[in-house]
């Protein structure tokens, strides 16, 4: 049995959240996303009483499953799906479960224990109705109910999905809650059970399950005001006589004017019609302003990335319910993205660090909140062979700005 520790603590059960806020999450502590068909993450779960393990991709009542993909099962009542829910995955695997048929009954047991005292966290995980809408029967959509206990089985958290319904094509939706962890920490163990009956409608599939930190934004800077200037008091100034002398006419001879030009002295171009200097005209200098986006907003720095010369594959996601974020991107003061909007697939463009471009400056600003606020993001930036996983929240109040420089 692969086991993973982690622990929590609740005193009591609530609906999970599509999507939550007032947190930046920088680090991913633990993920379970099943692993690939060439290094999978299974556990064992022959101690659970109804479900029985099925190695096929489509397994029957009361069995669940790890697999790449899923096609045509069941005359065609479930969903296709041709890859899992875990980015960039190749033959990535998911569980599967066929909900068992004669009552609720759990389907994943795993022991978590290791997590930080006094710290919340963000317990999230992907789920997906296989059964098509319309099947021709009334649906019977999975209600998941997630618990953390002690060994000896005494409760200390409890929470439910919901109905996870059906769509009528693939859709992938996040489940997640904070969840703060107490003073003394110890072994818990973590389950999941359907809490509705077997039957049309309650079959799914899940990922991705992750633990992640919450760190509280940072406070924008404090407005420096500009220190008072008083005014000097002014000095009474007593004029000076100044003695008029009468302008002594200058004689210049031939030797003499030829000595000032031979000296290099500039003359003012002549207009020719009047005999006057010519017009000189000033160019004055041009500031390119900023937008108010930028101007008015915080713009804290969420991550500062060294590295030596690549080209910057960067990928940016939406980070929970699709719901109609969008974000504008600027680079180095210049709009290179505008109003688009955020899904499960990537906005992408690159970003060259080499000696002539050493220093990149990304703000990430929220266009909207969506239907579900803040704009919460997820950045991937992919360079020499290295991964970066960048969570990003932004507001109406706040951007947020990510910094790129050249290691020297």
């Amino acid at each position: 049995m692969r086991s993973f520790f982690f622990i929590l603590t609740f005193s009591a059960s609530f609906s999970l959240s599509a999507q939550t806020s007032g947190c930046i999450f920088k680090d991913t502590l633990l993920k379970i996303d099943f692993g690939t068909a060439t290094a999978p993450q299974e556990f064992n779960l022959r101690a659970l009483k109804k479900y029985q393990r099925d190695y096929s991709d489509c397994p029957p009542d009361g069995y669940y499953s790890y697999s790449s993909r899923t096609s045509e099962c069941f005359n065609g009542d479930w969903i296709t799906l041709e890859q899992d829910h875990t980015i960039n995955d190749v033959n990535g695997k998911m569980m599967f479960v066929n909900a068992y048929e004669y009552g609720e009954a759990d389907f994943f047991v795993a022991n978590l224990t290791g997590f930080k005292p006094n710290t919340t966290y963000e317990i999230g995980l992907w789920m997906m109705n296989l059964c098509k809408v319309n099947g021709g029967c009334t649906p019977l959509p999975p209600n998941i109910f997630i618990s953390l206990s002690t060994p000896d089985g005494v409760p200390w958290f409890s929470v439910q999905t919901g109905s996870v319904v059906s769509s009528p094509v693939p859709y992938w939706k996040k489940y997640s809650a904070l969840i703060t962890t107490p003073a003394t920490v110890g072994i818990f163990v973590l389950k999941m059970k359907d809490k509705t009956n077997g039957g049309c409608g309650n079959d799914f599939v899940m990922d991705d399950i992750t633990f992640r930190e919450c760190y509280k934004p940072e406070p924008p800077p404090p407005v420096v005001k500009p220190a008072e200037i008083k005014p000097v008091p002014k000095q009474e100034v007593k004029p000076v006589p100044v003695e008029i002398k009468k302008p002594v006419k200058e004689i210049v001879t031939p030797n003499d004017q030829l000595k000032k030009d031979t000296l290099g002295i500039s003359k003012l171009p002549v207009n020719e019609k009047t005999k006057t200097p010519a017009q000189v005209t000033k160019i004055k200098s041009v500031n390119v302003a900023l937008p108010d986006v930028i101007t008015s907003r915080a713009n804290p720095v969420i991550k500062r990335i060294e590295t030596t010369a690549a080209d910057m594959l960067i990928e940016l996601y939406d980070n929970g319910q699709i719901d109609g974020d969008t974000v504008s991107i600027y680079h180095n003061n210049e709009l290179i993205v505008s109003h688009a909007g955020l899904s499960e697939k990537p906005i992408q463009f690159r970003v060259k660090v080499d000696a002539a471009n050493p220093h990149h400056e990304l703000i990430m600003v929220a266009d909207n909140l969506g239907s579900i606020p803040p704009n919460t993001s997820l950045m991937v930036i992919t360079a020499n062979g290295k991964r970066y996983e960048i969570f990003i929240s932004s507001s109406e109040q706040k951007n947020a700005k990510l910094l790129i420089d050249l290691k020297e």
